[in-house]
């Protein structure tokens, strides 16, 4: 098994190229320095309120993003239940302190969100020197990763989220990389990560005009919108940016914008999750209402819908959690609690087992072992195996929308109220 996990980290990570510079164990962006949610062997496997918790700190405000840990701090950001404030968190790794609370944007009228989403979802990236957070449409800053002052900012990206904003951003190179799918809007953008300016801003291409689901304004409006969070990947080397909207997923030069292919899937919207990429594929699920698992290969030109699938799965796949590769199998959690195993490379279905409960955070893969995180605060802790093995089930907080973090042996953990350091 430990063979199997290392030969899938290194598939994944020849075909990514987004990984972050910095140090080691830090843990830079969503889901993790590769950006598939794969930890080095050695966390924890058991704890509770009263076992392995190094610190826990109580975090103010209401927000569903999930930490970043860069050198010594632990950032999050954060925003009062309306929306009208939105800032940002540093906590101190080694004692749980919190170093850092700044308010980053005053918004005198917030965009309705639905009250399953907050004003905080999308989740921080740092590249070494800074830390970047976006709002979606109320704002995006930069700050110094060492001082915490505020660099740059934006707010002029128009934007109607519709239920609120989730899809956070990424940086490659010398761009921060963001989704902004709205109700109204729908286009990707790469700042200068030193100054913010705009580099390229692309309009998504898929024609909505026929795509009404039943003639209200709401109905269209969740047609249109998107929560994913974009991934660049080499391939034939050169990068390519994959990016999920509604109604299709698309490949974009990073360095231009230039479109270079898409896959349309026009029975799903919303989609919700970070791509997971390995064995010369694309893993992509198509989201809601009833979302499919699209095997994608990336290197085609145009619309590749009818020839560069290479496998889909229709039963069993989530909407708002993102998957994990360790090995040969791809493992996933339903939102309602049914988790899966489905081999990469042909999309068979290796075994499946409801384990309960509700979810949102993404999974993580560390060694040969796969956690998941529930709603209700229950991790699960599975053998990465073709026989369905729960090695562990630990108890903690007040549940998980965010999705974790891991770096120096430990994991960092965002309940609804709490940050919490396990073991380390």
């Amino acid at each position: 098994m430990r063979a199997a996990w290392v030969a899938g980290l290194v598939a994944a990570v020849c075909l990514s190229g987004a990984a972050l510079g910095g140090a080691a164990d830090d843990w830079p962006q969503f889901r993790g320095p590769d950006g598939q949610g794969v930890a080095p062997p050695g966390l924890p496997l058991t704890w509770s309120d009263t076992e392995h918790v190094t610190w826990q700190t109580a975090i103010h405000g209401r927000a569903w993003s999930s930490p970043i840990v860069v050198g010594p701090r632990v950032w999050l950001t954060t925003a009062t239940p309306d929306g009208k404030t939105l800032g940002v968190v540093a906590v101190d790794r080694e004692s749980g302190a919190i170093v850092q609370d700044t308010t980053l944007f005053e918004v005198a009228a917030p965009q309705f969100a639905h009250s399953f989403n907050t004003y905080a979802s999308p989740t921080p990236v740092a590249d070494g020197g800074r830390i970047y957070v976006t709002f979606g449409s109320p704002g995006t800053a930069a700050l110094d990763a060492t001082t915490g002052a505020v660099l740059w900012t934006r707010r002029d990206f128009e934007c109607n989220h519709f239920r609120g904003a989730g899809s956070s951003p990424i940086v490659f190179r010398d761009r921060l990389i963001m989704h902004f799918d709205g109700s109204d809007h729908q286009f990707v953008v790469a700042l200068d990560t030193k100054t913010g300016r705009t580099l390229w801003r692309t309009e998504r291409s898929i024609d909505f005009k026929d795509l009404r689901a039943d003639g209200t304004p709401e109905a269209d409006g969740d047609l249109r919108k998107a929560f994913a969070t974009p991934h660049v990947l080499e391939v034939d080397g050169a990068p390519i940016v994959i990016s999920t909207g509604s109604k299709a997923t698309y490949g974009y030069d990073p360095m231009t914008g230039r479109e270079l292919w898409r896959v349309e899937e026009r029975s799903a919207h919303s989609g919700s999750t970070r791509p997971v990429v390995g064995h010369g594929l694309v893993f992509i699920p198509t989201g809601f209402p009833k979302g499919g698992l699209l095997a994608i290969r990336p290197n085609g030109r145009g619309d590749v819908t009818a020839t560069h699938v290479a496998w889909r799965l229709d039963r069993g796949i989530p909407n708002k959690p993102s998957l994990a590769l360790a090995g040969d199998l791809l493992f996933m959690v339903t939102d309602g609690g049914v988790a899966q195993a489905v081999e990469a490379t042909t999309g068979t279905v290796v075994w499946t087992s409801r384990i309960g409960g509700e979810f949102s955070a993404s999974p993580l893969v560390s060694g040969n072992r796969v956690y998941f995180f529930s709603e209700e605060g229950k991790t699960t802790v599975i053998e990465a195996g073709r026989a369905f093995k729960v090695l562990a089930e630990n108890q903690l907080g007040d549940g998980f929308m965010a999705s974790p973090a891991a770096a120096g042996g430990a994991l960092f953990l965002r309940s609804r109220t709490r940050l919490y350091r396990i073991g380390g």
